[in-house]
C-alpha cells in the first residue's frame, strides 16, 4: 500500500486533544514512510489548516451538518452529521484503501459502491460505552437524555464495522470486547499515535503537580473538581490544572484555593513545558474507555506520573505508573514523590516498554502487515 484515503471526524489540526492527536500523528508518520495521503476531514469550526497540506496529497474538507434534522433521525448524531455526497463522489475517483476514522465516519462502509475497496476501520472508543458514562457524569437534564439517546443509537449502529476489511482498536479492554461480539471479523491492538518520539524527563525537581485534559468535557472538569476537593484541599502542594475551556464553576472553585492555579487554553508549546517542568503529572479518570492520549504523552516527557487505577485499564501501561485509588495512600505517595527525583531504573523501564508496545513504529508496522 503506497497511497490511501483517510476520513478524519474533525479537522486534525491543531493536535490538541485525544482523537485528532491519534490522526494528526498517523498522518506525519505515514508520510515520513513514503505513504501518499488522500485526507477528507469534516470542518465545523477549526477551518482550513495549512500545516496539513505538507503530509497530505490533497486536504479535501466537508462541512459537518449539524441542528436539529441531524439530531431526529435513527443514525447517531456524531455520525449523521458527517454525510456527505461530495465525500463519496471523492472516493470513488480513485480505488486506494479507505480508513474511517472513529465510528463517527462510517455512514459509507456498508455502501455497495465500496464494497470492492479495502475498508480499514479505526476504533477510538466503544463509542455507546462512553456515551453512557457522558450521561453519567452530566448534571443538566437535557444533555443527559441526549447522551442516553445517542448511546442507544450508536449501539444499534456499531455493527456496521463488519463491513470492513480489518479494524484496528486502541485498548486490550476494547479488542477483547470486539473480538468476542464480532468472530468473523478481524481485529488488531494498534495503540494511539502520538507525539513522543523518545523518553526524556527533564532532569531535577519540579515545584508544581499537573493536571490535564479537555475541561469542557464532563469526565475532566469532574475529575478536576475531584482532585481539588478531596486530594488538594488542606495542602500546601501547588497544583496546576491547565486545559481547553474551563466551565465557570470549575474557574470560581480553583480562585477559592491559594494552591491551585488555572492555566486556560494553553496552545501545543505551552503544554509541552508545562508537562516536561511538573515535578508530578496526576492524571485521575472516572472512565475507563479508550486508550488515554495524555499519558502517553505524560510517560515519554514527564517526570513522575502518578495515576489511578481506571486511567490504565484496557493497557500494558500498568508498570511504568505509580497507581492509587485510595485517597489517604495517594496524599502520601504525592507527599513522597514532590521531593524526589525520577530514578535512572524509573526512564529505562518507561523506554522499554514503550519502544516494545506503544512507539508510533510498531503501530505503523502493525496496521501495514495485514495490507501489504
Amino acid at each position: 500500500m503506497k497511497t490511501i484515503n483517510i476520513i478524519s471526524f474533525d479537522v486534525p489540526f491543531p493536535a490538541n486533544y485525544g482523537g485528532v492527536i491519534d490522526v494528526f500523528y498517523k498522518l506525519k508518520y505515514f508520510h515520513s514512510k513514503g505513504i501518499k495521503i488522500h485526507l477528507h476531514c469534516f470542518e465545523y469550526g477549526r477551518g482550513e489548516q495549512n500545516e496539513l497540506n505538507k503530509y497530505c496529497e490533497s486536504v479535501n474538507y466537508y462541512k459537518r451538518k449539524t441542528g436539529a434534522s441531524s439530531q431526529l433521525s435513527s443514525t447517531p448524531y456524531i455520525v449523521k452529521s458527517r454525510t456527505s455526497k461530495r465525500l463519496k463522489t471523492n472516493l470513488l475517483k480513485n480505488n486506494y484503501p479507505i480508513l474511517f476514522e472513529g465510528l463517527h465516519t462510517c455512514y459509507l462502509l456498508d455502501d455497495k459502491s465500496f464494497e470492492n475497496r479495502i475498508k480499514i476501520f479505526r476504533e477510538s472508543n466503544i463509542e455507546h460505552d462512553y456515551y453512557h458514562h457522558l450521561a453519567k457524569a452530566e448534571k443538566n437534564i437535557l444533555k443527559k437524555q441526549y447522551y442516553k439517546s445517542e448511546a442507544k443509537k450508536l449501539e444499534r449502529f456499531e455493527s456496521i464495522i463488519q463491513h470492513a476489511n480489518f479494524s484496528f482498536v486502541v485498548s486490550l479492554t476494547d479488542l477483547s470486547y470486539f473480538e468476542k461480539k464480532y468472530p468473523k471479523s478481524k481485529f488488531e491492538f494498534v495503540p494511539s499515535f502520538h507525539s513522543g518520539d523518545a523518553v526524556k524527563p527533564k532532569s531535577g525537581l519540579g515545584e508544581y503537580v499537573l493536571y490535564h485534559g479537555n475541561l469542557s468535557v464532563a469526565e475532566n472538569k469532574n475529575a478536576a473538581t475531584y482532585m481539588i476537593k478531596n486530594i488538594f484541599n488542606n495542602t500546601s502542594t501547588p497544583l496546576i490544572i491547565a486545559g481547553l475551556n474551563p466551565p465557570n464553576e470549575l474557574v470560581q472553585l480553583i480562585s477559592k484555593h491559594d494552591n491551585v492555579q488555572l492555566i486556560k487554553n494553553p496552545d501545543d508549546a505551552e503544554m509541552e513545558k508545562l508537562i516536561t517542568n511538573a515535578q508530578i503529572n496526576f492524571l485521575y479518570t472516572d472512565q475507563a474507555t479508550g486508550l488515554k492520549l495524555k499519558l502517553l504523552n505524560v510517560l515519554y516527557n514527564g517526570r513522575h506520573c502518578i495515576v489511578n487505577s481506571k486511567m490504565v485499564e484496557g493497557t500494558s501501561l500498568k508498570d511504568i505508573c505509580l497507581i492509587e485509588d485510595d485517597i489517604t495512600k495517594l496524599k502520601n505517595l504525592i507527599k513522597d514523590r514532590f521531593t524526589r527525583e525520577v530514578s535512572a531504573e524509573t526512564i529505562e523501564n518507561r523506554k522499554i516498554k514503550l519502544s516494545q508496545e506503544y512507539s508510533n513504529e510498531v503501530s505503523f508496522s502493525r496496521i501495514m502487515k495485514p495490507l501489504n
